[in-house]
Formats: structure tokens, sequence, C-alpha cells
């Protein structure tokens, strides 16, 4: 019998039943947060009534309950049958449960890969009565199973998640944000490449900024422009740079935590470069998706130092060490770009606050988000006060560009 897993069918696998997921790590003491929500995800109808039956046949008072001992002699009469990740979970729930009786509620769900409150008491309290088998161990895996193993390990750092989201994920829907968004800011490379007649340095050709991307403090007015500039690079090394750090970084995030929130993320860190630049560097104009490239490699840089004991990808203090070069490298060049002599004065050209913006967010917000791949941003009350500071400062930003720049009498460049 197949249960609702979408890993019973990738193919054999060899794991201990005996072993419970919540052992990972510096697990001994660790807090984790987990959903506590009574929806349940669909699972197969015929799986369904055959789980009920095998209850039900335990459970002839229809109460909804069963003991304990009940439910061990049902996984050891049935347990060959489920996935053993599962296994490992109910086992954990029956060692952990203080009530001494199993919901039918909670089994659906824990079978549904959905977590719930009964899933947090028996990681609490019962995970430590059972050893841990870790997931790097598995054999017998596909391709694809091993890519999501690897972006288990490279982002979340504790052993219990990796377990959930390796059983859990499923390809859909695909990461295609992050590859959507690099697809079409290398299209709009090539197009003004094309146009301009050159790849290197597109800033010095005079008809870069009269796009309708960039933004320009004459033309701050449109509003658009605060985040359309990120499909614009200053020239092929501006954006092989960018491109790099958003799709090795970017794509594993967006696999784990989803489209939303890494959107959310990215956005964010675009909007707060612009209007950083808007703030702090009044005459220059900005181009680059380096505010929202920066906000997500630096949220996910601070994941791996706070969490550092925790997280088992390979050689990741070479990895972050790489990634800070690639960071400050890109950054040089920016500040470089920004007081070289300007190709045509009194323009000067782009300025590199934006970096500093994105890096702002992915601190702040972007850390947050990143802290637990699967609570509800909605249920976590520091990313409500991190998004309103961040609310708080758009729009301090909007007033200081409706009326600072006519009180400070700032002398702005010609428009393009």
């Amino acid at each position: 019998m197949e249960t609702s897993s979408p890993r019973m069918t990738a193919g054999p696998r060899e794991a201990a039943v005996n072993c419970s997921p919540a052992v990972a790590a510096n697990a001994e003491g660790e807090e984790i947060e987990v959903l506590e929500s009574t929806d349940v995800l669909p699972v197969a109808p015929e799986d369904v009534s055959q789980w009920k039956s095998l209850f039900d046949k335990y459970d002839p008072e229809n109460s909804g309950f069963i003991s304990t001992e009940r439910f061990r002699d049902l996984l050891a009469a049935h347990g060959s049958e489920l996935d053993p990740h599962k296994l490992e979970v109910l086992l954990a729930l029956t060692n952990g449960n203080a009530d001494g009786k199993i919901c039918y509620q909670d089994f659906v769900n824990l079978m549904s890969n959905k977590r719930s409150n009964s899933f947090r008491r028996a990681i609490l309290q019962g995970s430590r009565q059972l050893k841990g088998c870790s997931l790097r161990d598995e054999v017998g895996l596909g391709l694809s199973q091993r890519l999501v193993r690897h972006v288990a390990y490279e982002t979340l750092p504790r052993e219990v998640d990796r377990k959930w989201y390796f059983d859990s994920y499923t390809y859909c829907p695909p990461p295609l944000l992050i590859l959507a968004i690099t697809i079409a800011e290398v299209a709009v490379f090539m197009y003004y490449g094309f146009q301009l007649e050159r790849l290197v340095l597109q800033v010095s050709s005079p008809s870069f900024l009269k796009s309708p991307l960039p933004y320009h403090p004459q033309l701050r007015a449109q509003a658009w422009r605060y985040l359309s500039y990120s499909f614009m690079h200053t020239g092929i090394e501006h954006l092989s740079l960018n491109m790099a750090m958003q799709l090795l970084v970017g794509v594993p995030l967006e696999m784990v935590h989803g489209a939303l929130r890494i959107g959310l993320v990215y956005v964010c860190g675009v909007l707060a470069g612009s209007l950083a630049v808007s703030v702090t560097d009044m005459t220059a104009p900005v181009v680059g998706s380096s505010g929202g490239v920066y906000a997500l490699v630096s949220a996910h840089l601070a994941n791996v130092v706070m969490n550092w004991s925790g997280m088992k990808c390979q050689f990741k203090l070479f990895r972050m060490a790489m990634a800070l070069v690639c960071m400050s490298v890109e950054f040089g060049r920016a500040v470089w770009l920004r007081f070289y002599p300007p190709a045509f004065p009194p323009c000067p050209n782009p300025s590199f606050v934006a970096h500093l913006g994105g890096v702002v967010v992915g601190l702040t917000l972007g850390v947050v988000v990143l802290q637990n791949y699967e609570q509800r941003l909605q249920e976590q009350s520091l990313f409500w006060i991190f998004f309103c500071v961040y609310t708080l400062f758009v729009l301090c930003a909007v007033f200081w560009n409706i009326f600072a720049y006519s009180l400070l009498d700032v002398r702005l460049p010609p428009p393009p």
C-alpha cells in the first residue's frame, strides 16, 4: 500500500526505523518553531480510508483517539508500509506523548506532510529518547533527490527541518522567480548592448540613461524607476557578478522558502536601494540589481553565521569567504565607477549606495524571513517589527523626495 508521501515512489532507501528526525547537532534543548494549524493537506482518498479503517480497528469506541500502546501495535503491524522518515516522526510522537493518547487528526496531519502542535510536542519531549540518523547517510537517491538534499544542507540549520523539507518538497511550483528575473535582466542587457553597440561600460554611452528604466534624480517622479532600474546594468562585468550571486544563492533559497518570501526580500532590497540613493546621494542615477541581490546574499550569510554549528554545508567557511569576496569586488567596482570622472558631465556615474540599502534589508527583514522556513510570516512578531520599520523608512523617503530637493536647493544634473 502506498502512502501520501511524495518520496515513496522515488526509490528504495536504507534507513533505520528506530531513529528520530528530531535529533540533530545541538538538538539538546533546541527550541523549534512549527506550524500550529489544524488544516489538513489533501491525500489520496483510498489512503485515507485505509488508514482510517486501521485506526478504527484500534479504536472500537470510535472516539478519535487511541492509546500510545495501541498506536505502537499499529506501527509494529503496518510500519513497514510507511516512508521511513514518516515512521521516525510517528515513533517520536508516540514516545513523546505525555497524554497517553494519539489523535487521529494529528496522525492524518503528519501523514499529509503538515506539521501540527502534536509534532512540536514530540520534538521537544520525545526526540531525545531515540537515536538520530542523518539525512546525509541516505543511499540510493536519484539525481533530483540528491539536489534537494544538497539544497537542504545549504540553507537549513536543523536536521529535523532538513528531513521534513526533503520529504515534502515536490518541485511544485518550480523555483522560477529568480530564474525569470535573471533572464529578463540578460534580455534587457543584450537589447541595449546591441542598441548602444557596446557590452562593457555601457554607462559611458550618451544614450544609456535615456532608457525608461534607470533611476535618475530629475525623473524621480516616475515611480516605476525605483524598481525598474534593477534591470539595467553598467556593463557585462556588472551583470555577470550580480547574476552569479543571484543564481547561486537565490535559487536554493527560493526552493526552500518559496517565491513569495524570496520575492519579498528581493523587491524590498531593490526599493530600499533606490530610495537610499535618493536620500544620501541625491544627484546620482542608479542602475543594477545589486539592492535585491545583496539583500538575499546578506540574509543568507547572516543566517549561516547565526546558526554556524547547525549548518552542515560542505566547505561553509570557504563558501562564505568566496561570497564575501564577490560582494566586495562588485561593491569596490561600483565605488570606483561612482568617483571616476563621468564621460558626460555634469551627470555623475551611477551610485553605489543601493548596495548598502540591500545589505540593511537583508540583515533585518531578510534574516527574519529565513529564520524558520515554514513558520508563517504573519505569526512572527519580529517580522512585523522590521516590516513596520521598513514601511516607515519608505514613507520618510517618499516625503524626502517630494520636499527635500527644493528645500535644500539641490543642483541636479540635466535630464538625460
